[in-house]
């Protein structure tokens, strides 16, 4: 009896020692940023960088491996922004895509892969840049910018139009419809990439060994498609924005 009563104590000091909400806090003039999402944001977007100039620094007209590698990726992207957008305005945006798919992508993988905690820090844990609700926001909050700049510049002021079809009675709730593009997207996101960390961080505590390896190869898995999901529905609302609503 008194064995299961230690043995849940035990559990209980293991599960606390996960942490969740605490940072590194970095002051810059009157502002407080997240000193670990920094770090992390950093540390991917110069590896991102470095396989883009590694990748295209000696490009050849029969590719080799590595620039084969490359050459995939970008078709991938491209195909993304190609489906959703169309293919006469696609290309303008693959950029702007395939940014926010590698940058995803590297984050989540990150947070995944590298063991972060053995890195000890004054306060808080590095970690995927994306379990950090400021991060998921602002590139959602960049995804509502770019819709609106697309549907802008290609049907000028008829894009507001949108708003009141196919009835103005359904003004109200096509306003709401963009507040809640970048809070699904933030949110999701978010939420998917703390919750594996989490699970990934007590199945580490509980069963150190073997046990986490398929959690995290999932993980890994899951992180892919989140990436997916974001661009895809990223490409799918600049898209959609750019509909010809003020042709009509």
């Amino acid at each position: 009896m008194y064995q299961k009563e230690i043995d849940l104590l035990y559990s209980s000091i293991l599960m606390a020692s996960v942490e969740v909400g605490k940072h590194l806090y970095w002051t810059i003039g009157n502002y407080k940023i997240h000193g670990q999402v920094f770090i992390v944001s950093w540390l991917v977007i110069g590896v991102l960088i470095t396989i883009a100039i590694l990748g295209t620094r000696n490009l050849q007209r029969a590719p080799q491996k590595f620039q084969n590698f490359m050459e995939f990726i970008l078709e991938f992207l491209q195909d993304i922004a190609k489906n959703q957008i169309g293919e006469h305005e696609y290309r303008d945006w693959v950029p702007y895509i395939a940014t926010i798919f590698l940058f995803i992508l590297g984050s989540n993988w990150a947070g995944a892969l590298i063991p972060w905690k053995l890195i000890h820090l004054p306060e808080g844990e590095l970690a995927a840049p994306t379990n950090d609700i400021n991060t998921t926001v602002a590139l959602s909050l960049l995804t509502s910018l770019a819709y609106f700049y697309a549907g802008l510049s290609k049907n000028g002021i008829g894009y507001f139009a949108r708003y009141i079809e196919p009835t103005p009675v359904l003004l109200p709730i096509n306003i709401l419809e963009d507040f809640t593009k970048p809070l699904s997207l933030s949110f999701r996101l978010f939420g998917n990439i703390l919750a594996d960390e989490l699970v990934v961080s007590v199945f580490t505590l509980l069963v150190p060994i073997l046990i986490p390896l398929p959690v995290m190869i999932l993980g890994l898995f899951a992180s892919s498609i989140q990436a997916l999901i974001f661009s895809t529905l990223s490409a799918a609302y600049i898209g959609e924005a750019m509909e010809g609503h003020g042709e009509h």
